[in-house]
């Protein structure tokens, strides 16, 4: 059985800063703290308060701008991007922030999630006389803006913000203003905070530890935010409203350093560890963890069951994305390459190896047995998440259930396959309480659809894969 051996990854990474003169630099910096959510293309755009001018590329944020690139971009708005191609692939055309020129202004845009219905709606607009100039989702917007029928900017923005469906958190630049929007699920984090007097927001409150910025608050799911020389301006664009956060933040994509909803992310990890402690204890000698996302679990587990956390496993970080390579056996060696176990610390021991999710299986099975070929005597493998069983659409690239091996297989069947001595996943019970949400509740704000097929918002059938469409009907999707 073999499946492509591809980690999650997540769409992407947004920054947005109002009313500092060094403006692009700090944006710069800001994408720099959020390039774990997107490493195939960044960029900039920025305003002077007459022009927005504006750099991206495809690559990581050190390779896309150079001193002379950032020295260009002068004003003192700004917003930025990282990308992860789940929608649209990657070229240059899709690489954000994108940029629209029209006689009368101009608009930049960047968004971080998936739009679920973009499809149907690109449709429709290019029947009405719409070319579209890139093939990502995020592009629907700036028509639908464009074809507003209201006389002011923000109106048909709201407007157009009540069209799309799935999940977006928008960062938009015109010559006077900095907007930001959340979808009315809230699926993506997105932060404000302050610098001295200009106003920032990211993805993650990360980026604001890192360019000395303070937190201020959470942007609202169906929020609207219009930030320009006379301040702030917050308003609503609609009010059916029903948060539902992605539960893989927590568990997986977010740096640990940042918080969302108020919630560390290591602490949310180092309490799925003590819970996935609780519900799957085993005898065992040592307790090591994927790197990087799995260690806080890690830590959590050996503590609650009292045996040693130790490293076992080593990560190369100057290795690129293992996936790309053209062969299953260079595939296997790009593992290995990227992935070390530490002899001197397994060999001869029963190991527990805690990892946050396992998606197609290849990896699992490959990193058990790095570990058996390093002398372990036994591994036992734990895994801080519930089963990923269903497809998500919301901007992380498993957008079919062919793909995951927890759709196809029971957990003793895919024990066998990863050639584990056992194997358990945290409950979605376990997994809400460990976060901090009320597992009573029926969503408890989370959004859980890869782990039981529920999904917050309507799913087109365009939306899905041809084999994937009577699955959704089947839900009233």
């Amino acid at each position: 059985m073999f499946y492509e051996d591809r980690e999650l990854n997540e769409e992407c990474g947004v920054f947005g800063i109002w009313g500092h003169s060094h403006a692009a630099k700090l944006t710069y910096y800001g994408l720099h703290s959020l390039q774990h959510r997107g490493q195939e293309g960044a960029g900039i755009a920025v305003t002077d308060g007459k022009k927005v001018r504006d750099h991206k590329g495809l690559g990581l944020v050190n390779d896309v701008f150079a001193p002379k690139d950032l020295d260009e971009l002068v004003g003192y708005g700004a917003i930025g991007h990282v990308r992860y191609s789940t929608s649209g692939g990657n070229s240059l055309a899709n690489v954000q922030p994108l940029v629209f020129r029209s006689q009368t202004d101009t608009l930049s845009l960047a968004h971080n999630g998936n739009l679920t219905n973009a499809e149907e709606i690109k449709r429709d607009l290019e029947s009405k006389g719409s070319i579209f100039q890139s093939t990502s989702d995020t592009e629907v917007l700036a028509h639908l803006i464009k074809r507003g029928i209201s006389h002011t900017f923000k109106d048909n923005l709201k407007a157009a913000l009540n069209v799309v469906s799935g999940a977006f958190a928008f960062v938009l630049l015109t010559e006077n203003e900095l907007i930001a929007a959340l979808d009315p699920n809230g699926l993506r984090p997105l932060s404000l905070g302050r610098l001295g007097d200009a106003w920032v927001v990211a993805s993650e409150t990360c980026a604001f530890d890192l360019i000395g910025a303070t937190f201020i608050r959470n942007v609202k799911p169906g929020e609207v935010i219009v930030i320009n020389d006379e301040g702030l301006h917050s308003d609503m664009f609609t009010t059916e409203v029903e948060p539902a956060i992605c539960s893989m933040e927590y568990i997986y994509f977010s740096r640990p350093d940042s918080d969302i909803e108020g919630i560390n992310v290591h602490a949310a990890r180092k309490n799925l560890g003590i819970q996935l402690a609780k519900e799957a204890p085993v005898e065992a000698d040592v307790v090591t963890g994927v790197p990087d996302s799995s260690i806080s679990a890690a830590i959590g587990y050996a503590e609650a069951t009292g045996i040693p956390y130790e490293l076992g496993m080593i990560k190369n970080r100057y290795v690129g994305r293992t996936f790309i390579q053209p062969s299953q056996e260079l595939r296997e060696q790009g593992v290995k390459m990227k992935l070390s176990p530490v002899r001197g610390i397994v060999e001869g021991k029963r190991v527990v190896m805690i990892d946050d999710s396992i998606v197609r299986g290849t990896t699992s099975r490959r990193i058990v047995q790095m570990l058996r070929d390093a002398g372990a005597k036994e591994v036992h493998v734990r895994i801080s998440s519930p089963p990923i069983k269903h497809p998500c659409f919301y901007g992380i690239d498993t957008s079919s259930s062919s793909e995951l091996i927890a759709s196809k297989y029971s957990v003793d069947e895919i024990c066998e396959e990863i050639g584990a001595d056992s194997l358990v996943f945290l409950s979605t019970s376990g997994m809400q309480e460990a976060i901090g949400r009320n597992p009573a509740m029926k969503n408890c704000g989370q959004c859980m659809a890869c782990f039981t097929g529920e999904y917050p918002t309507h799913i087109s059938p365009e939306t899905a894969l041809p084999h994937e469409k009577d699955l959704l009907v089947s839900k009233g999707g």
